[in-house]
């Protein structure tokens, strides 16, 4: 083992959206940084998870367009996918974006060291290089970033070929002719309609009693009515008790509320959840203490070990890229010994990025009624919107829950063309502590999607001119 020869301010083993965000507020900080990444900087969100799916996304929602052009008065011929081309595009997106995150860290005065980083103390990082070389990195301060993975099935590892993650499933050669879905939170929901536009039979298979199971259940019933409008087959309340290999695919038994069921498809995509990379980290060696597959922290991001600290996937939900940008920036800001406000857990936007999509912000009306507030519910459709109709994207609502007793704004919820873009008005709203006359009496402008939003407040309180 040889020593690397310099003593950081900070290490960052990881260089996902939590370990590249952080490395850079350091470096504006004046804090000597550097970063181990023993893949691609940017991460999984980056490279495999939320910018080449949005790539592949925006494909099938023009893919989408296009079939359908005849309601905009066009007559087109037929019209040819080519697919590789598709997953090339994505994936030169995500490498343009890996590059300028590099850019980014040399702006910022952050070494990059490519490797795997193995803790050997509280202050310092054993790295193996991908030469196989190896040196030690000394540091005051250690942030853990290393994400996640995809959980496997109980019993049934991934093959990756016929048993997919993700991963998998954004760099296919060719269109399946059919794919179970196991699980439909966002992942699942995002791949059920991309390639149920691309051509592919989709079943879409959720334990819960909806689909988006976190989100609002008016929210989730919405969208499975649009999924199996179109042709998805949703089953909720539905466990997938085995899945065997066939010469065409797999076969997978079904347990619905109605009984057993036997299915048959040329992939399956698991995409039940998420499970922390602690291992081979060094934590056990250390005492750094853990739970189930998540690394503890206190409310500064800090293990019970002094100076190692994580952030992002490692130390569990919500698995958001936003989340462990923000965990990244709060931690080094505190390190540096500046003020930061802790981050509000119960203000996290979520999207999920199918069409409609889904987004939403604070408490949903089922968790409101728990906790005993007492609500005034304000909702709008789009197909009252004069821009949804001029887009023809008239599929969903905004729905605002108000506090009845003081007005405030505590969840909102929306499913829609533009929802994603739509839902930091609710953010920005929320943290500004805003009320319903504040949002009604704030000009949105005529036409647009972000009206709906208005209007569901002033429809709460019986004020919207709208409806």
């Amino acid at each position: 083992m040889t020593n690397g020869g310099e003593r950081y301010d900070l290490a960052v083993v990881g260089g996902g959206p939590g370990g590249y965000v952080a490395a850079i507020r350091a470096g504006q900080l004046g804090l000597k940084t550097v970063v181990i990444e023993g893949a691609e900087l940017g991460g999984i969100c980056l490279n495999w998870g939320c910018i080449p799916t949005k790539a592949l996304l925006k494909n099938a929602e023009i893919l989408s367009h296009v079939q359908h052009a005849e309601a905009w008065g066009l007559k087109l011929g037929d019209v040819a996918i080519d697919f590789p081309q598709i997953v090339k595009r994505s994936r030169d997106v995500s490498g343009r974006l890996s590059k300028g995150v590099g850019f980014l860290l040399k702006k910022y005065g952050a070494t990059v060291i490519p490797g795997r980083g193995t803790l050997a103390s509280a202050g310092a990082i054993d790295v193996t290089e991908p030469d196989g070389k190896k040196r030690t990195v000394q540091a005051s301060k250690i942030i853990l970033a290393t994400g996640g993975r995809p959980r496997a099935l109980p019993g049934v590892e991934f093959d990756r070929k016929t048993i997919l993650t993700s991963r998998e499933a954004m760099i296919l050669p060719e269109i399946p002719k059919s794919m179970l879905i196991v699980g439909a939170g966002a992942i699942g929901v995002e791949f059920a309609y991309m390639y149920q536009v691309f051509g592919t039979k989709v079943t879409l298979v959720e334990m819960m009693p909806n689909i988006l199971p976190i989100e609002d259940t008016e929210v989730s019933v919405e969208l499975e009515r649009v999924f199996k409008k179109r042709g998805i087959a949703v089953h909720t309340g539905t466990k997938v008790e085995g899945l065997k290999k066939t010469k065409s695919g797999i076969s997978a038994k079904l347990v619905t509320p109605t009984g057993a069921q036997e299915i048959e498809a040329e992939k399956v995509l698991v995409a039940i959840g998420v499970q922390g990379n602690i291992e081979n980290l060094g934590l056990e060696a250390l005492g750094v203490k853990t739970e189930k597959s998540y690394i503890t922290v206190d409310q500064k991001y800090q293990t019970n070990v002094p100076g190692v600290f994580a952030i992002g996937d490692v130390i569990g939900p919500p698995l958001l890229a936003h989340v462990a940008s923000h965990e990244g920036i709060a931690a080094v800001t505190w390190m540096a010994g500046k003020e930061h406000p802790f981050i509000d857990y119960g203000k996290i936007p979520g999207c999920t990025y199918c069409q409609p999509q889904v987004a939403s912000i604070g408490l949903t009306e089922r968790a409101a009624l728990e906790k005993g507030i007492e609500l005034k519910i304000g909702r709008f459709p789009f197909r009252a919107s004069g821009k949804s109709l001029a887009i023809n994207e008239t599929d969903g609502f905004v729905k605002l829950l108000f506090d009845a007793k003081y007005g405030g704004l505590v969840g909102a919820h929306i499913i829609g063309s533009e929802a994603t873009e739509m839902i930091a008005e609710a953010g920005l709203g929320m943290g500004l502590e805003t009320t319903y006359h504040e949002i009604l009496d704030t000009v949105h402008a005529h036409p647009t999607l972000a009206e709906a939003f208005m209007e569901a407040a002033g429809q709460a309180y019986g004020e919207t001119t709208a409806l």
